[in-house]
């Protein structure tokens, strides 16, 4: 069983002793904590929920609904729907915040509480620090009988969302409808499974085949989009010759594509593609967290921008999106952010604008690919003892490599002309996590392991 609560939300595994995991007394006192944390902001009593396809989803969602409810707060409920949906309609709703219940690419076994402001965006650190300190002081004072709020539920908002995305200048359906894209989409038991296809036909695209298409929340793979969990939907992309295929996450906020001949784009890529395709129409500024490939500064500046790296994390990726005035960012794990739909991952906005670029292109997607330049990151991680003092590791690391280009906003990430190593501590496992990148696999894998290297002899 494990509960982690963290200042972007609260999520755990279904079961178990309260405390252990997310329990529905857990689901409540956090819920509680929100609402009151709502509250604290202003007179605004309405507050949005959707959820992923996950089996606990529907008891969850009870739950959260009954206790906001309680709070006097009233409820639109999206029902089954995405992240990046749930988001817009709190703007949409005027709502004072939003919730979301999923624990995104984890397990059938997890669900989580994911938490909204009033413009949608993830909380700030010192607002989901309130939240966890209300909620450790187990007192609330509940609506009387006649304050109680109302529920309203709304199945419209993934239409609304897709009509949005319509309305993108940078979206040509047209330049898509004549390409006459055949797309096998793996929607992972979850709620792609609603809103990809309608997307699609949305855009043009009339010959769509889904895979893991029923909304069971019994995952047929590990949900993360990672290869060694698409080999199903490769191997259908190229026994069906088609021309693409679609992978996301069971909310439907990170986005990755399959080549043509079964081969992966590359997560990491996504971000890059799309990146390029709206800086040759709209030039500006790029932020990604400094985990994420190099390739993106190297697209951005190729359009005369500049490029910012940002702490690992949507709402510091969102935070810096807004300091630089970025018109597109994002993070290396398929999440893209396009400021004019909303400040937050949106793999439906991604799929549109990455068609439109292929359309436009005139090639096949394993050819689009072949025009970026390639990076290899390896990723990597050391265990940690109670007594280990890191800060007096990552203070010998800065030491040794001062005569390098050093950033230490999240933990340190060290620059070796175009290859670079990211340290930084896990916020959830007592772990260091050391994520290195170069143009040869070889390097990048040689480079993590000089400093682990370096890392195991300060420990």
């Amino acid at each position: 069983m494990a509960l982690i609560k963290s200042i972007s939300g609260i999520r755990g595994t279904i079961g178990g002793q309260a405390g252990t995991g997310l329990s529905p007394i857990d689901v409540v006192k956090f819920t509680t904590a929100y609402a009151a944390w709502v509250q604290s902001q202003g007179d605004n009593k309405k507050i949005v929920i959707g959820r992923d396809g996950r089996i606990s989803g529907g008891m969850v969602r009870n739950l959260v609904v009954a206790t906001l409810q309680g709070c006097g707060f009233d409820v639109v409920d999206l029902g089954l729907s995405t992240t990046p949906t749930v988001e817009m309609a709190v703007t949409m709703e005027n709502a004072g915040g939003g919730i979301i219940l999923t624990a995104s690419h984890n397990p059938k076994q997890w669900n989580a509480l994911k938490l909204l402001n009033d413009k949608g965006e993830f909380l700030s650190a010192e607002d989901g620090q309130w939240i966890l300190d209300y909620a450790d002081k187990g007192t609330h004072e509940f609506a009387e009988v006649n304050d109680l709020g109302k529920l309203t539920e709304d199945d419209t908002y993934i239409q609304k969302h897709i009509d949005a995305i319509l309305a993108h200048p940078l979206v040509d359906v047209a330049a898509i409808k004549e390409k006459k894209f055949s797309v096998v989409v793996d929607a992972v038991n979850s709620t792609g499974a609603i809103s990809l296809p309608p997307l699609l036909e949305a855009l043009g695209v009339k010959d769509i085949k889904v895979i893991n298409e029923e909304v069971t929340g019994n995952f047929a793979h590990n949900p993360e989009p990672l290869p060694e969990n698409l080999t199903e939907l490769c191997n259908t992309v190229e026994k069906d010759n088609a021309d693409l295929g679609i992978a996301v996450d069971p909310d439907v906020d990170r986005l990755c594509f399959v080549c043509e001949d079964g081969s992966l784009f590359g997560e990491e890529y996504t971000l890059v593609a799309v990146a390029d395709y709206v800086l040759s129409n709209k030039k500006g500024n790029t932020v990604s967290n400094m985990s994420s490939t190099r390739a993106l500064r190297d697209v951005t500046e190729k359009h005369g921008g500049e490029y910012t790296p940002s702490a690992v994390g949507e709402v510091n990726v969102v935070k810096k999106m807004k300091a630089v005035s970025a018109v597109i960012g994002g993070e290396g794990n398929g999440g893209i952010i396009v400021p004019e739909m909303h400040y937050g991952r949106d793999a439906l906005i991604g799929v549109a604008l990455f068609l439109t670029h292929l359309a436009k292109s005139g090639k096949s997607i394993k050819a689009l690919r072949s025009t970026y330049p390639n990076y290899y990151i390896s990723k990597n991680k050391i265990a940690l003892n109670e007594d280990i003092d890191l800060n007096n590791i990552f203070e010998q690391i800065k030491e040794k490599y001062k005569n390098q280009p050093i950033n230490t906003e999240d933990g340190i990430k060290i620059e070796f002309d175009k290859d670079w190593v990211h340290l930084r501590p896990s916020n959830t496992e007592p772990i260091i996590r050391i994520y290195a990148e170069s143009g040869s696999e070889t390097t990048s894998e040689n480079i993590a392991k000089r400093i682990m290297e370096d890392i195991r002899e300060m420990m």
